[in-house]
């Protein structure tokens, strides 16, 4: 069986209009993508922000392409149509093609990630059990990668630490893996929550690891403070996140473009100084020590 596409031009102001228009043809599903080459970056709170070129893809089940586009141009002014494209796509085992898709992923010295429907490639690594999910974090987007290459490569042995922003949990996870004698996996989406409870029991630290909310992190200050995020929250974040690094402890973050790594060390130069410790595929790491500590 075969799945019929249709794929309408659109812009920021017509997008929802055109996806509205597609959910009312009958459309099994609607998605939004980028048209053009302009990435929409750090979103405010509450902001759903759109492409100027969008492209607005419906996917129906048991409609003729003729009949559709027929229907479409009935009701849709031809402006709002032109440039409209028609496929098909093969069904598929959904879920087989994403197990193909996710295999054991290297980090670096003994770390691997490994998904479930894979045996780990080397028993005497530190393997973390992970699939894909709905939480943010599997070590394949560079900005994970950075923190976890930096975390196979640190002396964790007996240390306590902080993961802010967690997503799926795989940075605390892994530094309690590593040797980190206790952690905190940090929030404000309860899905992340879930997920990172989920996968700290997958690998065997649930006991080790307190999973909260971030408004409900009590005081403390730890040996390691790590925060894959995005600039914007990095930066208003600042005092909260340094507040956590202990005296000598050591202050990691990510989800930072190049670009942006200045105005993010700035706002972090009076408590904990940051310097940019590597890159890749535009995205950096800052890493700093707070001062004392011995």
């Amino acid at each position: 069986m075969a799945w019929l596409t249709v794929t309408l031009r659109g812009d920021a102001a017509s997008a929802h209009a055109l996806a509205d228009l597609l959910s009312e043809a009958g459309a099994l599903a609607v998605t939004l993508l980028n048209a053009g080459d302009v990435p929409v970056l750090e979103p405010g709170p509450e902001e759903t922000p759109l492409w100027s070129a969008t492209r607005v893809e419906g996917l129906f089940q048991d409609r003729e392409a003729a009949d559709l586009i027929a229907w479409l141009r009935a009701r849709a002014p031809g402006a709002a149509l032109a440039g409209t494209e028609v496929g098909q796509v093969e069904d598929r085992d959904w879920v087989r093609e994403t197990t193909r898709a996710f295999g054991p992923l290297h980090i670096g010295g003994r770390l691997w990630v490994c998904p479930s429907w894979h045996e780990p490639p080397d028993p005497t690594a530190v393997s973390l059990r992970l699939d894909p999910g709905l939480a943010f974090g599997t070590g394949t987007h560079p900005s994970t990668a950075l923190c976890l290459e930096w975390l196979a490569d640190a002396d964790l042995d007996g240390k306590a630490m902080v993961d802010y922003g967690t997503g799926s949990g795989i940075l605390v996870i892994a530094a309690l893996r590593l040797g980190a004698a206790c952690g905190w996996a940090v929030d404000h989406d309860p899905q992340a929550l879930v997920a990172a409870r989920d996968n700290a029991v997958r690998n065997g630290v649930l006991g080790r690891l307190q999973v909260v909310a971030s408004d409900a992190l009590p005081s403390l200050q730890v040996d390691l403070v790590v925060a894959n995020i995005l600039a914007g929250p990095l930066v208003g974040l600042a005092p909260r996140l340094s507040g956590l690094v202990r005296s000598g402890g050591t202050l990691v973050l990510s989800g930072v473009l190049v670009e942006q790594a200045e105005a993010v060390a700035e706002a972090y130069a009076g408590a904990v100084p940051l310097a940019l410790d590597a890159e890749r595929e535009g995205w950096c790491r800052l890493v700093g020590r707070r001062a004392g500590g011995g």
